[in-house]
């Protein structure tokens, strides 16, 4: 499987519920946190719904 990495660069101060704990079911916890995750369908569904929050780059 090809790896991504996924930076939080927004907040999620005053966003819904459900993007709160998307955000932090992904690892991200503070502004610029940044995770190296599996592109798994799951994961790429997860970064979907939050992709307004966070910056994706695709590993080698």
């Amino acid at each position: 499987m090809a790896k991504i990495k996924v930076t939080q660069i927004k907040s999620g101060i005053d966003r819904s519920e459900r993007q709160k704990l998307t955000l932090q079911a992904l690892g991200l916890n503070k502004l610029n946190a940044t995770k190296e995750v599996e592109a798994t369908p799951q994961i790429l569904g997860m970064v979907k719904k939050v992709s307004h929050l966070v910056k994706v780059e695709e590993l080698a």
